[in-house]
């Protein structure tokens, strides 16, 4: 039986950079939950479809993992995402433009098989290399309602 930490390196590397969905349906529990915000069900159907898009959007698109700690039952990771936008991102239309973010990822395993799954990309610096940063009015009314 593989590692978590070898899973980890596969889901990520095979997954989530060369968009191979079949490991998510070889190394995923039934009883599976996404916990990353978005618009996709938070199951591994879900999660297939965000890879999908993101592959759609930005058809270089990769991951690679920086750092891992783990830590019984759970690995995190810090990775560094890249791509090129090449086709429609949400409302934003093709831009030609790179980027490259930080990504946290958090997964909890259980007997071999990934159990829950925690991702928190750098959006905002995603939505500024893209081009897509929201009006300086709009981030000060954020902040003052996130120092609330």
């Amino acid at each position: 039986m593989k590692t978590n930490e070898e899973i980890f390196k596969i889901l990520i590397e095979e997954g989530f950079s060369k968009g191979d969905l079949s490991v998510f349906d070889t190394y995923s529990s039934p009883k599976f939950v996404e916990h990353q915000h978005g618009f996709f069900p938070p199951n591994v159907e879900g999660v297939k479809k965000a890879i999908n898009s993101l592959h759609y959007s930005f058809p270089d698109f990769s991951m690679t993992i920086d750092d891992m700690i783990i830590d019984g039952t759970k690995v995190w990771g810090r990775m560094t995402a890249r791509g090129t936008q090449k086709n429609k991102f949400g409302p934003l239309y093709p831009t030609g433009k790179k980027f490259e973010i930080t990504v946290i990822d958090i997964m909890r395993f259980d007997s071999g098989k990934l159990i829950e799954h925690w991702g928190v990309p750098d959006k905002l610096a995603l939505m500024e290399q893209l081009g897509m940063k929201p009006p300086p009015k709009l981030i000060m009314k954020i902040m003052s309602l996130l120092n609330k």
